[in-house]
C-alpha cells in the first residue's frame, strides 16, 4: 500500500444517518473555490425539514471544538447554505489535507449525533485517531517552502506527487518526498508568468483558444488547458478533460511556457478548487442552466457563485472580465470587490456607460467594430466582420467570446496589434477551434459540426445559422440520458429554431445513463410532432455516425446541415474529410 492510499484509508468514521438527513463523502480543497481561497476539506450535507441555521450552529460549535483539540487553533471554519442543505468546511495546513477530511468527518459525527439524538463516540479517542494520521501526513519541509515562496512573492503548486515553485520558464519541480530546504532553492531563477482563468457555462473553450491565439500572435510561447487537452505551443502534452487543477499544474510546470490560458469548469472548482492564487486576469463568459445538482449547486444563481470562484485567484490589481449582457453574471458581480472590466454587444448598455463615466476599462461593439475603452479613450480594434469566428457578425456568441478574449489579453499586457492579429487569424475550423461550429463543404452543401449540448449553447448556434440561405435544412440531434424528460424536450424545442426540414434523432448508446434504448429519440420525435412537424420529416439512427452518414447521403447542392455531435466526433469529422 502506498503512502497516499494508506492516508486515504487510515480511518473509518461512521456518523448517524436518517432518511431526512444525508452527508456526502468529505473531500480535500487544494485551492480557491466556491467557499473561500483556503486549503482544507469540505462536506456536503443534504436535509429536509430542518432549519439550516440549526445545522450551521452545530457545525460552528463542533468543528471549532475539533480544530482546537487537534491544535489547529489558527485554522478557520465556514459553511454555506444552499437549496436543500449546507456545505461545511474547515481550513487546514497544506500538508494535512487528508487529515482535514477526517477532522471534518469527526466534527460532523458529533453534529449528527446531536441532530438525531444518537450516542456519539469518545471525543478524546477520535481526536487522538486523527492526530495519529496528522503525524503520518506531516511534511514540515513543504510548510517551510510555502512560507518562503510567499516571502519571495512566487507561486507554489502542490499535489500528492510533486511540488513546484514559479510558473513555466520560471518554474522548478521537486518530488513531494524530496523537497529542498528554502536555503537551497535558487530563488532568483523562479518567477510567475501571466495567467488567465476562463470559465462560464458556454464559450469558455473558444475564449481560451482565442486568448491563446492572441498570445501566440504576440510572439509568446503560449499554452492552454481545456476539456479536451493540455497544449504548449503546438505540443499537446496530454488529451482528456483537463479543466480541473491537475491540468493547470501540468501546464504551469512546463519550462517552455511564457503565458497560460486556463479553461476551468464547474466540476474542478467544486471538487478541489483552482490551482493558483496568482492569476493576472479571469473571465466569466456567461452562466446558464447546465450540470446542476452536485456539490450543493442546484440553481443557476448558485452556479454563478461557483463560476465566480475565479475572482479568488486574482493577484492585487488583477482584472475580472465579465459579460454585461448576462443577467446571472450581472447579479453575482455585486458580490465581488474585484476590478471588473465589462464587455457587451451594446455600446449603450448601462454597465458599459457606467464604466466609461467612471473611467474604467470596458469593451463593446460600436458601428460593427470591436472597441476597447482604456479608461480615458476608446480604440477601434477590429471590425466584427474581420473576426472569422463571428461568421460576419451572425454568431453573436462568438463576438462576445472575442470581446472577452480581447479584454483578457489587454489585462495581461499583450499589445493591441497582437489582439488584432490573433482575432483575425483564428478560424472556425477543425484545426483552430475543433467542435465549435466548424464548417465543411460537402458536395456543394454547407455542413456545420458543433458540440453544443445544452439549451443555451444550442440556441446560440441555431440562431447564428438560422439566417443562412438554404434550399433544405437538416439537423442531427441526440441527448445524454441524465437529463430530465422536460430538459430534453426543451433543448429539442430550442434546436427547432434552426427550422429544419429534416430531423435525424440519434441514439447515444454510451450515454443512456439508466434510460432504455429508444427513450430519447421518442422524446425528440414527440417534441418535433408537437411543434408541427410531420412524421415523415423525422428520421432515426442508431448512432451519431450513422445519423451523420444518413444526412450526408441526402444532401444536395445548396442544402444546409447542422450536426450536433456529442459522441463519435472523430468518425463524423472523418466523413467530412477533416
Amino acid at each position: 500500500m502506498d503512502r497516499i492510499e494508506e492516508l486515504e484509508t487510515a480511518l473509518t468514521i461512521i456518523s448517524a444517518t436518517a432518511d431526512h438527513i444525508q452527508a456526502d463523502d468529505a473531500r480535500r480543497l487544494t485551492g480557491p473555490g466556491l467557499l473561500w481561497n483556503k486549503p482544507g476539506a469540505v462536506m456536503d450535507v443534504f436535509f429536509t425539514g430542518i432549519d439550516p441555521s440549526t445545522v450551521s450552529a452545530l457545525w460552528e460549535k463542533n468543528a471549532r471544538r475539533v480544530l482546537d483539540a487537534l491544535g489547529w487553533t489558527d485554522q478557520d471554519l465556514t459553511h454555506r447554505t444552499f437549496t436543500g442543505g449546507v456545505n461545511l468546511a474547515i481550513s487546514a495546513p497544506m500538508d494535512q489535507l487528508y487529515s482535514a477530511i477526517f477532522a471534518v468527518q469527526t466534527a460532523w459525527h458529533f453534529c449528527a449525533a446531536e441532530l438525531l439524538d444518537a450516542t456519539p463516540g469518545d471525543f478524546d479517542q477520535m481526536v487522538a485517531d486523527v492526530k495519529a494520521v496528522m503525524a503520518k501526513e506531516a511534511n514540515p519541509r513543504l510548510i517551510d517552502l510555502i512560507a518562503a515562496a510567499e516571502a519571495y512573492g512566487v507561486d507554489i503548486l502542490c499535489d500528492d506527487d510533486e511540488v513546484s515553485i514559479g510558473h513555466g520558464t520560471g518554474s522548478q519541480v521537486w518530488p513531494v518526498d524530496a523537497l529542498p530546504v528554502p536555503g537551497d532553492v535558487d530563488w532568483s531563477s523562479l518567477h510567475n508568468i501571466p495567467v488567465a482563468f476562463i470559465t462560464g457555462t458556454n464559450g469558455k473553450t473558444t475564449t481560451t483558444r482565442l486568448l491563446e491565439a492572441i498570445a501566440r500572435a504576440s510572439g509568446k510561447v503560449a499554452g492552454l488547458t481545456s476539456t479536451e487537452f493540455v497544449r504548449v505551443g503546438n505540443d499537446i502534452l496530454d488529451r482528456g478533460d483537463y479543466s480541473g487543477p491537475g491540468g493547470g499544474r501540468m501546464l504551469l510546470r512546463d519550462k517552455r511556457l511564457e503565458i497560460a490560458c486556463l479553461e476551468v469548469a464547474r466540476g474542478g472548482i467544486l471538487r478541489r478548487g483552482l490551482p493558483t492564487r496568482a492569476a493576472s486576469a479571469a473571465a466569466v463568459t456567461n452562466v446558464a442552466n447546465d450540470h446542476l445538482g452536485q456539490y450543493g449547486v442546484n440553481t443557476v444563481p448558485e452556479l454563478a457563485q461557483a463560476k465566480f470562484a475565479v475572482h479568488r485567484t486574482l493577484t492585487d490589481g488583477g482584472v475580472l472580465v465579465l459579460n454585461a449582457d448576462d443577467a446571472y453574471v450581472r447579479a453575482e458581480a455585486k458580490n465581488t470587490s474585484a476590478n471588473i472590466w465589462w464587455f457587451s454587444l451594446d455600446a449603450q448598455a448601462d454597465l458599459i456607460r457606467e464604466a466609461r463615466d467612471s473611467n474604467k476599462c470596458c469593451a463593446y461593439v460600436q458601428q460593427e467594430n470591436i472597441v476597447f475603452f482604456d479608461g480615458t479613450s476608446q480604440k477601434t480594434v477590429i471590425a466584427v466582420s474581420n473576426v472569422p469566428v463571428t461568421m460576419g457578425g451572425a454568431a453573436k456568441y462568438n463576438t462576445l467570446n472575442a470581446l472577452a478574449a480581447m479584454c483578457l489579453a489587454l489585462a495581461l499586457d499583450l499589445p493591441l496589434q497582437a489582439v488584432r492579429d490573433g482575432l483575425a487569424g483564428f478560424k472556425p475550423d477543425a484545426k483552430d477551434n475543433p467542435g465549435r461550429c466548424n464548417e465543411f463543404n460537402y458536395h456543394d452543401a454547407r455542413v456545420f459540426v458543433d458540440f453544443a449540448h445544452n439549451p443555451h449553447s444550442i440556441s446560440a448556434v441555431c440562431d447564428a445559422l438560422s439566417g443562412l440561405p438554404a434550399k433544405r435544412r437538416f439537423i442531427m440531434l441526440s441527448h445524454a440520458g441524465d437529463r430530465s424528460d422536460q430538459d430534453i424536450r426543451d433543448v429539442t424545442a430550442t434546436a427547432l429554431k434552426f427550422q429544419p426540414d429534416v430531423i435525424v434523432a440519434a441514439e447515444l448508446e454510451g450515454y443512456l445513463r439508466g434510460r432504455a434504448l429508444g427513450e430519447i429519440p421518442d422524446l425528440i420525435e414527440g417534441t418535433a410532432l408537437k411543434h408541427g412537424y410531420n412524421a415523415d420529416q423525422i428520421q432515426r439512427a442508431q448512432s451519431p455516425s450513422q445519423a451523420a452518414a444518413r444526412i450526408l447521403k441526402q444532401l444536395e447542392p445548396g442544402d444546409l446541415a447542422l450536426l450536433l455531435v456529442l459522441s463519435e466526433r472523430d468518425a463524423v469529422l472523418e466523413m467530412l474529410g477533416a
